[in-house]
């Protein structure tokens, strides 16, 4: 019975394994450092689970409330991913004395090879305190980016 129950146990969590991936972003330039990556289901229209992420803006001051990010799942606010394109839109917002902050990391990405995607991220910062003609504006940092998906 055990033996049954062992073998049972085994198809079903090899079923599971089959029916999630993963997608990952990385990295590590001049103007930033970033890490981000998800589960992603098969079916069900490929909902994400489990998504996290740090982003450390390098030229920021130690200390600044927007120089480290770190990134959960309702940040993760829209992605698109096929045999094609993978695309990442996050958004973090960060309150200091009633004055909000944010950061958006958006990445676009074509497959260069199976599982294998480049691209270009864009990352909007918006820091209230340096916005000093109250236009509104965020600070646009761009670079290469490479992602994988399984």
């Amino acid at each position: 019975m055990r033996t049954i129950l062992c073998v049972a146990m085994l198809l079903a969590s090899a079923g599971t394994a089959v029916a999630s991936g993963g997608i990952w972003c990385n990295v590590d330039d001049r103007a930033v450092t970033f890490d981000v990556g998800a589960g992603v289901t098969r079916g069900m229209g490929g909902p994400t689970f489990n998504f996290r992420g740090d982003l450390e803006i390098k030229a920021r001051l130690a200390g600044d409330g927007l120089r480290k990010t770190v990134f959960e799942d309702s940040n993760l606010t829209q992605y698109w991913l096929d045999d094609k394109e993978l695309r990442l839109n996050i958004y973090h917002e960060h309150e200091v004395a009633n004055a909000f902050n944010s950061v958006e990391l958006t990445i676009l990405t074509k497959a260069s090879d199976e599982g294998v995607y480049d691209g270009q991220y864009t990352l909007a910062v918006y820091d209230n305190a340096a916005d000093t003609d109250k236009d509104g504006k965020p600070v646009e940092l761009t670079g290469k980016v490479s992602c994988g998906a399984e």
